[in-house]
């Protein structure tokens, strides 16, 4: 009754300041071929019937607005019209957008057609195809999301998620079978290496995302053709566009959930220099100790953006991301085989991470050009000891501590030349990497009569490394047959001054061609074809053996040979349907001397991949097909489907392809969302992907080990042989706002997994254990031996049903 009658009260309050509560729009308008501002572009709220133009800076503010939902319309004479769906205005915050018109193509009576096209979809010349576009409302009303974009983008075609080791509780992104370090990462043009807490070294995933959602504009996901101003990307480019701070006044806004606190404050610094700031705690520590799990993650992150316009041509931009994550472990109050083995095999992490970058940006005439400034860092400490003894020398089983520095420098340069579109530029890096590692792969056992079982396997070395790297590229595109076909080609080299040949430019020669043809209206034809190279990770170029040799500096770039073709049909401005197929060949893929295995099968799980010595002579396939379909928010209503097909196989030291750790073969997603009276907002998400290809364990070397290893050591001679059951769950999100007159509150309640389906993942070794789990049971009733030899093993099942609510609240001022 109580709680019934604050929603009551709280409810009234709304209603008495009614009449009070207005809202606002501003924003600035610019050509995106250009990067100058518009004026006389016309800003208009169907629903309201309010409407504005921008003025000589292109920028315009529309006050007096009713706080609810619109749909906002965009035009000029001479360049294409954009509209903007689900556009929330609130009395709490002022929405700030950051708007990019481009030039109407003309000659044509289609025109309309490729208008609508450039309004629903984020196709452009260059990325005619697999390429997905997220609004930041999009990312924030998102089921099961909890506001991280790394959770968020695997709804999209093509997309899966995490490996078959730790079930659905990381955020690798696995895009069309490819490995989860395939991807790049670009904010407002600065790369950022690092986008998860926790992040696998040498790989890219983590359990929760770094970015604050509330500084996003929108998000950009191409999966092939990728423009050539983009270097190491195999599977996927991200490119997140933030919004820039208030110019008008000081707001702000406050998160408060169960597993977090955020806060966020933006506004005017000086007549032409804005900001955002951000900052976050985690309490998921607090969370996981409640319910009497071993595990204690914590962290903070922070990310700022400055935004100063020189003069009318010139601007710069200031950014930084940072994070800083403790993962560690706590004896449970009542102790269970899986609490017990979670403290026997994971190790504690401790990291820290940023990234800083300075953006400058100048229009010239026909164009811009930008040039870049920007350094990241990642500090890394892992360890772990025999009975959790730590600092016991004697029983250390892991020591990691490593940092990966990039120091960046890029410039390009972007032109629109009598209907070519024309871009190209350079970039130069410094790279720094220092590696101390202590693993003890195999530790010396002897059975009870003195005689040597197994001889001990330690690697022991320290690194310390520094190069240059290099880039070049250059794109051209222009448009052809009045304008219904049009052509895109690129071409990249990149160089490092590490590696044996890696400063030869023709060993990266990386060509790419697109092409997007009208074939009726609403129908579009793309095709795609490209080469790409990536770097390998740092850490294998810093593994020295015990000897302190630099084993892997005849490492090639890995290569990665794209096809793709695809449709898209657009029956309305707000509706979108694609069909595409892609084929990716892989050649010079690292492959483990030690296990044999690919590399690309890694990255899944905590810790660091690349530690070893790798030999390039790794081959792979991925290929399929993915249908999309998507409704943006009119009459209420806004969903999408998506669903891909694919196969993906990875050769090792034998050269035979089979089957990867990401050879899901089946995903499948769809969102559903409604925006009710009164400012309530529901949203239902489903997922599936088909079982996940998993190692059995090698039972003669896991017994033998596992009193010095934690776990269970993998078959790889039967790699991948096994398969999980298929994975399937749904989160729904139930929204509520109300608007004062100057502040917002947003109550929300974020169910993950709502009907408790199992989470599939792969068994964990172990020996069985007594009533009490205070030592080991044994074959004998005699002391456990170190060789195991009178334990009784144990697979425990791995498969939880958990349901996770999150009830919290966003307060805007």
């Amino acid at each position: 009754m109580r709680q019934i009658f604050c929603f009551s009260l709280l409810l009234s309050l709304s209603q008495a300041v009614y009449a009070q509560r207005t809202g606002s729009v501003t924003g600035t308008i610019t050509d995106k071929n250009l990067q100058s501002p518009l004026s006389n572009v016309t800003i208009e709220l169907p629903e309201s019937r309010q409407q504005t133009i921008s003025d000589s800076a292109g920028q315009f503010r529309i006050t007096g607005i009713s706080p609810k939902t619109y749909t906002v319309r965009i035009s000029s004479a001479g360049y294409t019209s954009v509209t903007l769906y689900n556009i929330i205005i609130t009395s709490g915050n002022e929405l700030n957008l950051n708007i990019q018109l481009e030039p109407a193509v003309t000659g044509l009576e289609e025109v309309k057609v490729l208008s609508t096209r450039r309004t629903a979809v984020a196709a452009s010349l260059e990325t005619p195809l697999s390429v997905q576009r997220l609004t930041t409302e999009e990312i924030r009303s998102n089921p099961g999301g909890n506001f991280d974009i790394s959770r968020v983008i695997q709804a999209l075609p093509g997309v899966g998620g995490t490996s078959g080791s730790v079930g659905g509780y990381r955020n690798d992104i696995i895009i069309r079978g490819g490995a989860p370090n395939e991807n790049v990462y670009y904010l407002d043009g600065i790369e950022i290496p690092v986008i998860n807490h926790f992040a696998t070294q040498g790989s890219a995933g983590g359990p929760t995302g770094i970015l604050n959602v509330s500084f996003l504009e929108d998000v950009k996901l191409s999966s092939s053709a990728f423009d050539a101003r983009f270097d190491n990307a195999l599977s996927s480019v991200f490119q997140f566009r933030q919004r820039t701070g208030n110019p008008n006044k000081f707001q702000g806004n406050v998160r408060l959930s169960a597993t977090e606190l955020a806060g966020t404050l933006e506004g005017p610094l000086s007549k032409n220099t804005s900001f955002l700031a951000s900052a976050r705690r985690s309490y998921l520590q607090l969370l996981f100790k409640a319910i009497d799990l071993p595990i204690r993650p914590g962290y903070w992150d922070f990310q700022y953006k400055v935004t100063h316009r020189i003069n009318k041509k010139t601007s710069l931009t200031l950014l930084g991301v940072g994070a800083i994550d403790d993962f560690t472990f706590a004896a449970p109050k009542e102790a269970s085989p899986e609490k017990l083995y979670i403290l026997d095999a994971t190790a504690p992490i401790h990291q820290w991470n940023y990234t800083v970058g300075a953006n400058l940006r100048k229009q010239i005439r026909n164009g811009f050009w930008n040039f870049s400034l920007s350094r990241n860092m990642f500090d890394n400490k892992i360890e772990k000891f025999d009975d959790n003894d730590e600092g016991n020398e004697n029983k250390r089983r892991l020591g990691i501590f490593s940092q990966e520095i990039e120091n960046k420098l890029r410039f390009d340069v972007n032109k629109n030349l009598d209907g070519w579109k024309i871009a190209y530029g350079a970039m130069a890096q410094y790279v720094k990497s220092n590696n101390d590692n202590y693993k003890r792969l195999r530790k010396e056992i002897r059975d009870q009569g003195g005689n040597l079982v197994q001889p001990a396997l330690i690697l022991d070395y320290m690194s310390d490394i520094s190069f240059m790297r290099y880039g070049l590229f250059a794109q051209v595109g222009r448009r052809y047959l009045n304008n219904r076909l049009g052509l895109s080609a690129g071409l990249r080299s990149d160089m490092n001054g590490f590696t044996n040949g890696g400063m030869n430019p023709l060993n990266t020669i990386s060509p790419r061609i697109s092409a997007s043809y009208v074939l009726a209206d609403k129908w579009t034809l793309n095709g795609s074809a490209g080469l790409y190279y990536k770097l390998v990770p740092y850490t294998i170029l810093s593994f020295r053996d015990n000897s302190g040799n630099l084993v892997n500096r005849d490492a090639d770039y890995t290569r990665s040979a794209h096809y793709t073709i695809g449709t898209e049909f657009l029956p309305a401005n707000s509706t979108r349907f694609t069909l595409e197929a892609f084929y990716k060949k892989y050649s010079q893929v690292p492959v483990s001397v030690r296990d044999g295995i690919s590399l690309a099968n890694l990255g899944g799980d905590f810790g660091v991949v690349g530690n070893e010595e790798v030999v390039t002579t790794g081959k792979g396939t991925t290929y399929g097909f993915e249908l999309f379909a998507q409704q943006k928010l009119t009459k209420r209503f806004f969903g999408t489907f998506s669903y891909t097909c694919f196969v993906s196989r990875y050769s090792g030291l034998n050269g035979k392809e089979i089957a990867s750790a990401w050879d899901n073969r089946h995903l499948l997603s769809f969102i559903w969302g409604y925006k009710f009276t009164r400012n309530w907002e529901l949203g239902l998400k489903f997922r599936y992907q088909g079982g996940a290809p998993v190692t059995p364990f090698d039972l003669t070397a896991s017994q033998l080990n596992y009193l010095t290893f934690g776990m269970g050591i993998p078959d790889y001679s039967r790699l991948n042989t096994q398969q999980l059951r298929d994975f399937h769950a749904s989160d729904i999100r139930i929204d509520k706002k109300w608007n004062f007159k100057k502040t917002t509150l947003n109550l929300f309640l974020d169910i993950t997994n709502w009907y408790k389906a199992t989470n599939p993942a792969a068994p964990q070794y172990t020996f069985k254990r007594n009533a009490d789990n205070t030592a080991f049971v044994t074959t004998d009733g005699q002391a456990i031996r170190q060789d195991g030899s009178n334990a009784i093993p144990l697979l425990l099942n791995n498969e939880d049903a958990t349901l996770i609510p999150t009830i919290g609240f966003i307060v805007e001022f």
